[in-house]
């Protein structure tokens, strides 16, 4: 059996080549079927994202070249170009690769954590596709305990490193309990969806959403069981917002320090916490004078991302002992699993041969030997033919000089030479 991990990502090619050999979802069955029939791979499995196109296979002898050569005509590309910007990783080096992957140890963000969904969801299409068996499933099973194991022993991910990240972790720090917590979020777009999702995963009590368009944040609120809202409605919103989350295209302030003042009155000095993400700003810088009011701007959540990042690469050292370890106990465990056939074929031999002898004891008693004599022969037949096989193994091992073998042999049986017969003086 042999593993093998190949691809490109974002260190070893640029986004032209990696969007023409990324894989859609639609190809994906199709391509795994391909691919196992064209190498003769026994499984396989295709991570495929925007920063990495990957593909882990077993059989039990890979060449490297005949899966590249397989890819390259998939997708129609010159073969020594993507031979140029791919890595190949074998065997217990494939494995290590996979569960750093997983652990986010590999990727642009170190410790990113979306990572391991996309790795889980290789594995099911896998599955679905037919392509996945007992060795490479069990590689998988094991990149995931593995992976998370990092996440939980390590800091690696405790830390947020993007903007909406950010802000949402600050507004945790500053609100215990962000299931009573009302957020207010101004905009729709990308940076907006990830805040929503990041409040809606910690549970916040009630989200609003406010643009210029009413349809576009319907759109958006719909995903998270949000409410939309025109721009035209923030100040009535804002009196029942702890959170303030904007991010727009404005190229003027949205939010001014008489509205938040007005506000502030009706919420009888209850804190709100801000994050203006927007450039130009937009939410008015004076409104981080008042009294009650904890404003961040984009410049203030980059200095906390830059921090964590430092945390991350800080905790990644752990992580690479854990993936280490993982590494070693799967092969340790893989080369264990090796041995269980062959010695299911030793016992049911050995137990072939004592079924023999006990049958011709018992028919010794029934012509009247003794119990004696039918236990003595039981003994010495079965010793014979249990030691013949391995006997002539050996001697024949031994007059084509294979030292080692006797080696071998000596602490397979467990044979402790001070106790081994000695020839006679």
């Amino acid at each position: 059996m042999a593993f093998l991990a190949l691809g490109i990502n974002h260190k070893t090619a640029s986004v032209d080549v990696r969007e023409r050999v990324a894989f859609t979802p639609e190809q994906l069955v199709e391509a795994l079927q391909q691919l196992c029939q064209r190498t003769e791979s026994r499984e396989a499995a295709i991570l495929s994202t925007c920063n990495r196109s990957e593909l882990y296979i077993e059989q039990d002898s890979l060449t490297a070249d005949a899966v590249l050569a397989w890819l390259a005509e998939y997708h129609q590309l010159n073969l020594e170009e993507l031979r140029a910007c791919a890595y190949v990783h074998q065997d217990d080096s494939a494995v290590r690769h996979m569960m750093r992957v997983a652990s986010g140890l590999d990727s642009m963000v170190l410790g990113e954590p979306q990572i391991l969904g996309q790795m889980k969801s290789a594995y099911a299409v896998a599955r679905e596709a037919g392509t996945v068996g007992p060795l490479l499933g069990r590689l998988f099973q094991a990149t995931f305990s593995t992976a998370k194991l990092v996440r939980t022993d390590t800091a690696i991910g405790e830390n947020p490193v993007s903007v909406a990240f950010a802000a949402v972790s600050l507004a945790k720090q500053i609100f215990s309990d962000l299931h009573r917590s009302q957020a207010l979020l101004i905009g729709a777009g990308e940076t907006i969806t990830l805040v929503a999702r990041h409040l809606h995963e910690q549970g916040v009590k009630r989200i609003v959403v406010a643009n210029r368009t009413l349809e576009r944040a319907s759109q958006l609120a719909e995903q998270f069981g949000a409410h939309a809202v025109l721009l035209s409605e923030i100040p009535h919103e804002l009196v029942n917002s702890d959170i303030v989350i904007s991010s727009t295209a404005s190229q003027l302030p949205i939010l001014g320090k008489g509205a938040v003042e007005s506000a502030l009155k009706l919420r009888k000095h209850k804190p709100i916490f801000m994050v203006d993400i927007a450039v130009p700003r937009d939410i008015e810088p004076e409104v981080g004078e008042l009294d009650d009011i904890y404003l961040y701007s984009v410049d203030d959540l980059h200095e906390v991302i830059a921090e964590n990042l430092k945390s991350r690469q800080g905790a990644a050292q752990a992580a690479e002992e854990l993936v280490a370890a993982g590494t070693e106990d799967f092969m340790s465990r893989l080369r264990a699993l090796a041995a269980v056939d062959v010695l299911k074929a030793y016992r049911q031999q050995a137990e072939r041969l004592r079924d023999e002898e006990l049958a011709k004891a018992q028919r010794l008693l029934a012509n009247g030997s003794s119990a004696e004599e039918a236990m003595a022969q039981l003994a010495r037949g079965l010793t014979n033919k249990l030691l013949h096989a391995p006997s002539v193994q050996l001697k024949k091992l031994s007059a084509d000089g294979r030292v080692d073998a006797l080696a071998v042999a000596q602490e397979l049986f467990a044979l402790d030479e001070g106790t081994t017969d000695k020839p006679l003086q």
